[in-house]
């Protein structure tokens, strides 16, 4: 049985304070098989999940409760599946290695379009219901329209005197952009409005305690996903048997190391 707790709230912090890490609310089930690339709440216990590999990408409909595949559209196998956000009833997904992204129906998995933008490379996808914020896996957050997918803005993501370079999945969150950091288990809490670092969610205790639990399969930290109806926050990994939703809370104490060194700034 799920019990309701008083939601994770949001707010915007002093830049370089406000570091955070989780408490888990509820576990669900989540396909251990499933690449994670892009995460998105659609609604009605409802995700959508784009997933990679050659030969293993799809985009998919997974019931949030059990995480049943509802639907799946499979990708042809020469693509690899990346980054996946939801405007307007149509679904945005990039690939990895090529500038071609493509446009699903929400409802069907029907793929409407293709599409070439103008990133260096499809990592992720986000958006705040009037433009799409894309990552390259370099220190860059793009701002691209939706409906020309050209980039009409971008900043150079930064905390104290570091880029933040491996940007993957985002998601969108009131005014901030929360970014994986690739291979680490940090996300970073980017203003919407010039790129700079609020804070970090710090993670490691998802992956370390899967470890222990015996999943020595599982993959980095890469997924995340925001009911803003019922402010619940979910994140999961590549190949990740579970899919958690986390209340946020300030870190107490001195880190065990810098967020420089937790999270690969160097």
């Amino acid at each position: 049985m799920r019990r309701r707790r008083r939601p994770p709230r949001f707010r915007t912090s002093p830049p370089f304070i406000g570091d955070l890490h989780d408490r888990i609310v509820n576990e669900f089930p989540h396909d251990p098989t499933a690449f994670t690339q892009g995460l998105v709440y659609a609604g009605n216990d409802t995700l959508f999940e784009s997933t990679g590999l050659y030969g293993q990408s799809s985009v998919r409909q997974v019931h949030l409760q059990t995480g049943k595949v509802i639907l799946q559209h499979k990708m042809d196998d020469s693509k690899f599946g990346e980054g996946l956000t939801l405007l307007d009833g149509r679904l945005f997904q990039v690939t990895w290695l090529e500038r071609i992204g493509f446009i699903y129906d929400q409802y069907n998995l029907s793929k409407l379009k293709s599409f070439t933008h103008q990133m260096q490379d499809g990592w992720g996808l986000a958006t705040d219901g009037k433009v799409l914020y894309g990552s390259d896996g370099t220190s860059t957050l793009y701002q691209i329209d939706p409906m020309t997918l050209k980039v009409v803005g971008k900043d150079a993501v930064r905390y104290k005197d570091h880029e933040v370079s491996s940007l993957n999945e985002l998601e969108y969150v009131n005014g901030e952009v929360l970014a994986n950091v690739w291979q680490t288990d940090c996300i970073a809490r980017i203003s919407q409005k010039d790129g700079m670092v609020l804070g970090w969610i710090l993670l490691h205790e998802l992956r370390q305690g899967l470890f222990r639990s015996g999943h020595r399969g599982i993959d980095v930290l890469n997924g995340i996903a925001w009911d803003k109806d019922n402010n619940r926050l979910f994140v999961t990994g590549k190949l990740w048997p579970t899919l958690f939703e986390i209340k946020l809370r300030p870190v107490v104490g001195p880190l065990h190391r810098t967020i420089e060194n937790l999270c690969r700034l160097g």
